[in-house]
């Protein structure tokens, strides 16, 4: 399984240059990874962008979803990367694997991963996740989460 997951709410860059997660953020990201938990989800791996929200993100679904989860900052996850290096990232990879990024960046993902186009792009959920399967060399969406 893939789990696409957008960053919890963060402050504003005129409150915080690193754009910490807010008080909201902190308690949508906990709550996320508390219903993500309880639908049996078990990363092997988390990577997330290495911004500071996407870290905040990330850390919920490490400890409540699974402890001994690999997680680390990656290249590809920023805003304005091109999906493409995430496709290439996810093509053989066997474990179940958790992506947490940003907008505009995971509509262009996961529109690429299920359709494999890249005009168009998919609706995702601000703040929210959404699972993916592989059938051969095929993804789908098998459900989503919203907070």
């Amino acid at each position: 399984m893939l789990y696409l997951v957008h960053h919890a709410d963060a402050v504003g860059p005129h409150v915080d240059a690193q754009r910490p997660l807010s008080q909201l953020g902190r308690e949508q990201a906990d709550r996320l990874a508390e219903r993500a938990a309880a639908r049996g989800v078990k990363p092997a791996v988390i990577h997330h962008s290495g911004k500071l929200r996407a870290r905040q993100t990330a850390e919920p679904f490490r400890r409540l979803c699974n402890p001994q989860a690999a997680m680390s900052a990656i290249r590809g996850l920023q805003p304005d990367d091109p999906p493409q290096w995430i496709e290439d990232l996810v093509a053989g990879e066997q474990r179940d694997l958790m992506l947490v990024g940003h907008m505009p960046h995971l509509p262009r993902v996961l529109t690429l991963l299920v359709t494999g186009q890249t005009s168009s792009t998919l609706e995702f959920p601000l703040h929210g996740l959404v699972a993916l399967d592989r059938t051969e060399a095929q993804w789908t969406e098998v459900w989503r989460l919203t907070t």
